[in-house]
């Protein structure tokens, strides 16, 4: 029996999706500038599950914030290229220290308390086992507009 090639790119989708998630817990908060500054910071925490597992440095890790949402601007520097790393030369991040991303309050943001969701997009290697992956992360976290 043959799979259709749409159900088997799903199969692959979502087994990749719970294959990041098995491997870290994410959590986010939005951070507000700071007095006299403009850009404020969407904070991301990777709890990993299997201490082999790291968060590549390289290609660094990406706030994907919905283009249609009206609530913040994204202030990331562009994104550097970069291809998988080999697991056993990986530079990994310090998941000690939570991810900042640089975002902005948009001009003319509905005030008060609104409710956002994005995706962090990451790279992580399992030396051990010799593998890396592309995750790919939902988030969800409140941005205080005044």
């Amino acid at each position: 029996m043959q799979i259709p090639a749409v159900l088997a790119g799903l199969m692959v989708l979502a087994t990749s999706s719970f294959a990041a998630t098995s491997h870290f817990a994410l959590s986010a908060a939005y951070e507000a500038p700071a007095k006299g500054k403009t850009d404020g910071a969407v904070v991301v925490t990777f709890s990993p599950t299997d201490p082999d597992v790291k968060i590549n440095e390289e290609p660094s890790p990406r706030l994907l914030l919905d283009p249609t949402q009206g609530v913040l601007d994204d202030k990331q520097p562009p994104p550097k290229a970069g291809a998988i790393a080999d697991p056993e030369k990986v530079k990994a991040i310090d998941l000690t220290v939570p991810v900042r991303f640089a975002v902005a309050p948009r001009a003319g943001a509905p005030r008060g308390d609104q409710p956002m969701t994005a995706n962090v997009l990451y790279f992580y290697c399992s030396k051990r086992e010799g593998w890396c992956r592309k995750g790919k992360t939902e988030v969800l976290f409140t941005v205080k507009v005044p």
